[in-house]
């Protein structure tokens, strides 16, 4: 057993982990432990959206970590209290609850609905979620979650939800019509473990009509869209609607480690002291690293910028794979692209990282592209000639 392997072994079987040990960064590239450098066109999962080692990032981590770390919610935190008057200003919320994931975020939302449920005098609430959707991997959030493949082995899983097509509101309806106990809808704006599924313009449009009228609160699953991904802040801001719930995680704090669930009218009014709390939820440290990537995203205009670099790697993803037998579709919204092929992919990603670029591979057959709100339109056309190369040998490998 090599070195490597042994330390491996004391880890818990849950991660297919890749070949590479990455040991420093700086904006889109990585350098692994033998100095070898890569283009990170995944931002670990959509998490460092002003790429690696941020000065901004760096400066308030390194500040606060020689002040103070940690005192817990007994008491007031003032960089909780900054973040939560910005985001909310931000999103058009009121009120926020501080976790440390997203998969905590959507848990709490589910809890924020249940008890919204409960004062109405519904005893028995039912959250609709949708096929292809994916909400986390606690026991509530693997329930809300549409895949099957991820649910199996722990069931019985929780009661309380019922699952219809995505980008169907027809479905809504017929559900409605026999489920009176509905009480919110959990939705992402773009599927993005789904595949980067992007619904229909009116889409977000029709579901906040549909929640007013059957007095349901929408939900909105923000963590892979939201913080200057698909070109807004939030991506349910193109379609210039506002949900009762929100939730954020991943690209907040650049790396570390916050989520986030955002509330307005009378779901902003549901928690009461006790009903819900976490430990590390909302530090000094954590709500540092997000209140500087939220001054970096709002001084620079990234979000705004990763709408005009995303229609870059959309046109020039289309012109040099439009001509290519077994490309099905590209699609997504700014930074947040996915590309279907006609065969499952997955060798891809170990293909890619030996030329130097980091992937991801989601849904079996869509390669999903997430770089750093900070790429260059020259590393774009980089990403691009070097993925396209890749694609056309995976799909045609006798020329």
């Amino acid at each position: 057993m090599t070195r490597a392997e042994m330390g491996e072994h004391y880890l818990m079987s849950t991660y297919a982990r890749l070949p590479v040990t990455f040991e420093r960064g700086d904006g889109v590239w990585l350098w692994d432990n033998m100095g070898r450098q890569y283009l990170d066109a995944l931002s670990g999962i959509a998490v460092c959206g002003l790429g690696h080692a941020h000065p901004a990032v760096t400066q308030a981590l390194c500040a606060q970590a020689g002040k103070l770390l940690h005192t817990s919610n007994l008491y007031r935190i003032a960089a909780q209290e900054q973040l939560a008057e910005r985001l909310t200003a931000l999103a058009g919320m009121e009120r926020v609850f501080f976790a440390n994931s997203g998969a905590e975020a959507n848990e709490a939302a589910i809890k924020l609905a249940r008890l919204y449920a409960h004062r109405r005098g519904i005893t028995q609430p039912t959250i609709l979620v949708t096929e292809g959707s994916f909400h986390g991997r606690t026991l509530a959030t693997l329930t809300a979650t549409g895949n099957r493949k991820t649910q199996a082995g722990f069931e019985p899983l929780v009661q309380g939800f019922v699952r219809v097509p995505y980008n169907d509101i027809a479905a809504i309806e017929m559900v409605a019509a026999n489920c009176p106990s509905i009480v919110a809808v959990l939705v992402e704006p773009i599927q993005g473990e789904g595949g980067v599924i992007v619904p229909a313009d009116d889409y977000l449009v029709q579901l906040r009509q549909y929640c007013d009228q059957h007095h349901w609160l929408l939900m909105l699953d923000e963590i892979q869209t939201g913080m200057g991904r698909t070109g807004q802040l939030f991506a349910h801001q193109h379609s210039a609607i506002q949900p009762d719930v929100m939730t954020l995680a991943k690209g907040l704090a650049n790396g570390v480690p916050i989520g986030a669930c955002l509330a307005r009218g009378a779901a902003a009014e549901v928690f009461a002291p006790g009903n819900h709390g976490s430990t590390f939820g909302g530090n000094p440290l954590a709500c540092c690293a997000a209140l500087a990537v939220l001054d970096t995203l709002t001084n620079q205009q990234l979000a705004t910028r990763a709408g005009e670099l995303g229609a870059q790697l959309f046109n020039d993803l289309r012109a040099q794979l439009n001509d290519v037998a077994g490309v099905v579709a590209i699609r997504g919204r700014g930074l947040m692209v996915g590309i279907e092929l006609d065969r499952d992919c997955g060798v891809l990603v170990k293909q890619a990282l030996d030329a130097g670029l980091l992937i991801n591979v989601t849904a079996g057959r869509v390669i999903r592209l997430l770089p750093p709100l900070i790429i260059t339109p020259a590393q774009i056309a980089q990403l691009v000639e070097q993925l396209t190369q890749l694609i056309r040998a995976f799909l045609n490998p006798s020329h």
